[in-house]
């Protein structure tokens, strides 16, 4: 039997504006869309996530340190009870296809989360930028879908990013993710604060600046990671996504064209490899 995608998404959703999304993405290196899923699809989003982070955290490297009281936990796509949803959502499906081309890839599937405690990151990006987008192409090779699992307020670390980045070079930069502390107060002065709601979606380039801030909460803020790449980019091997046969044979064949996973009989935790030194410690 097939896995059906049960959207949520308002009809209207069908004749949005991918071309302004597009033009949003490649000027600011962030898009985003209100309402995409329904709240209670998003609190069911949130169980899982909660669900699978406790489990992480049992275990040695579950969980990844992202900074004190941050973490990062990779999951596997039947982790995830909307996970077909998301990946047909059509804006997914559309940006994905206009950015990144009709043989995109989905590499990955995880989330952060910060709690109470949480300090501001560093001014990063999560990984090098290619020679595609720093270059004469200024091309985008890799996108990154973002879902809340709260409503986000100001006291709960709400993400920053600075619009524009996407395009600096960093080659020079430790790690070529990470900006010197001198130049900070550049990102600062750009940055903008994303409070979204439950049900909302984002979509960015990893490669455009930005940083999870402080969280004095007491309520966690989970947020869900879908990595997706252009052809060629290479970060399916920074994960391992696996599923189990009979999962697999129920996707849509829309996504099984797309998936990067190993099919497995059984599935075992992800062993992290995309540990990001110096996001260990908090900054401020």
């Amino acid at each position: 039997m097939t896995i059906q995608s049960q959207q949520t998404a308002d009809e209207s959703l069908r004749t949005h504006d991918i071309t302004g999304h597009v033009d949003g993405l490649y000027r600011d290196g962030i898009t985003g869309l209100q309402g995409a899923f329904s709240r209670n699809w998003a609190e069911q989003m949130r169980e899982d996530m909660m669900t699978a982070f406790w489990a992480a955290m049992q275990r040695p490297g579950g969980a990844v340190g992202r900074g004190p009281r941050r973490w990062y936990v990779e999951i596997h796509p039947q982790d995830l009870r909307g996970f077909v949803d998301l990946v047909t959502h059509p804006w997914v499906v559309s940006l994905c296809k206009a950015v990144l081309g009709p043989k995109y890839e989905i590499v990955e599937v995880g989330f952060d989360v910060p709690v109470q405690g949480a300090r501001n990151q560093p001014w990063h990006r999560d990984f090098p930028s290619p020679p595609e987008t720093w270059g004469d192409q200024r091309r985008l090779t890799s996108l990154a879908f973002n879902l809340t699992g709260v409503d986000v307020t100001p006291d709960m670390g709400p993400f920053e990013v600075a619009p524009g980045t996407q395009w600096l070079d960093g080659r020079g930069w430790k790690h070529e993710m990470f900006p010197p502390a001198e130049i900070w107060p550049r990102f600062a002065d750009q940055g903008v604060r994303k409070y979204p709601r439950m049900g909302d979606i984002s979509c960015r380039s990893a490669v455009t600046i930005h940083r999870g801030t402080a969280h004095p909460s007491p309520i966690a803020r989970p947020v869900l990671v879908l990595g997706v790449d252009a052809p060629g980019a290479g970060h399916a091997a920074l994960h391992d996504m696996m599923v189990t046969p009979d999962y697999h044979d129920a996707l849509p064949q829309s996504v099984r064209d797309h998936l990067v996973c190993r099919i497995v009989d059984e599935l075992v935790p992800v062993v992290q490899k995309h540990d990001i030194e110096g996001l260990v410690m908090g900054v401020e």
